[in-house]
């Protein structure tokens, strides 16, 4: 049996992980917050907060509604901007983590993910850029760029052209086909697509009358949605010919392995960060096990193995 270091590790166009799970943007903030808790460099790689060309305040509260197995949240891409992002959010990362990281960026015009993505495309320790198309499209009536896959693939190919590093777009589940908006993508010169972001959700606070949410509606995220995420990892995997990074109610090592035989080549871990701050660590140690607990010698032997 070959060693648990080579046993769990994995890539995503030619960048090199010592394990497949990655904490979710928004879910672990930056990074360096979480080194008080633990050592984060077990982790496979980090998907930092998501980041705009303007710092964010943010939505206003309340934010987050509970739901049985999961939640909803609309906090609006609260950050400092990409400018503070890079000169102060990436040193403080860079102290603790000594791994590649991968960039979210969130926009409202395509100059706006082009300018980002040009702009953390040359630091050094971003080794992906992740395009978030779930933002609403300012000069198109509000709709989210990741809901047609023309706009989806003109981010994209605004985005590749001030680039070098790859690019994974994540895209939306609040759609009716994910598979031709993610061939649009392919086609546009995406290197893989992270799958999925949040599902739209609301609740109500029955004695108020009321949304308990400000802004109405959120994203809905945990446990829930997992099969939504198997199966539109599933689909987009074996739909395109680029690797994709699963995302979307994943818990537990068991969860980890069943997204990878989906065709997902690593693993975002969102929402139950937020539930239990130790997640993606204990996910990462119950790994091994469970692995031979299903005979795997490694993962990447099973990556899109269910046909």
């Amino acid at each position: 049996m070959v060693n648990d270091i080579n046993r769990l590790a994995t890539s995503l166009c030619g960048v090199e992980l010592d394990n497949p799970v990655i904490p979710a943007s928004g879910t672990f903030g930056f990074g360096y917050e979480m080194a008080e808790v633990y050592d984060i460099d077990i982790l496979g790689s980090i998907s930092i907060k998501g980041t705009t060309r303007e710092a964010r305040l943010g939505n206003p509260t309340p934010r987050i509604a509970e739901c049985q197995s999961g939640l909803i949240n609309s906090v609006g891409l609260q950050n400092p901007g990409i400018d503070k992002v890079i000169s102060h959010e990436l040193p403080l990362l860079r102290k603790c983590f000594h791994k590649p990281i991968i960039a979210n960026i969130s926009g409202f015009a395509i100059d706006e993910y082009a300018e980002c993505c040009e702009k953390i495309d040359k630091e050094d320790q971003v080794a992906i850029i992740e395009v978030n198309v779930s933002c609403p499209n300012v000069h198109n009536g509000g709709m989210a760029f990741g809901t047609s896959a023309e706009a989806a693939a003109e981010v994209t190919r605004a985005v590749k052209a001030v680039t070098t590093k790859p690019v994974f777009i994540k895209l939306s589940p609040n759609v009716t086909d994910i598979v031709s908006i993610a061939k649009a993508c392919e086609e546009a010169g995406a290197d893989g697509i992270t799958l999925i972001n949040t599902l739209l959700g609301m609740r109500i606070d029955t004695m108020r009358r009321k949304p308990v949410i400000a802004n109405k509606m959120g994203g809905f995220s945990g446990q829930a949605v997992f099969p939504v995420a198997v199966r539109m990892v599933y689909q987009v995997a074996n739909a395109c010919h680029i690797p994709v990074m699963g995302c979307g109610g994943v818990s537990s090592a068991s969860d980890v392995i069943e997204m990878m035989m989906a065709g997902a080549s690593a693993v975002q871990v969102g929402a139950e960060s937020l539930r239990n701050p130790y997640a993606c660590k204990e996910i990462i140690e119950a790994l091994p096990a469970e692995m031979d607990r299903l005979h795997i010698e490694k993962l990447t032997d099973i990556i899109g193995i269910v046909k």
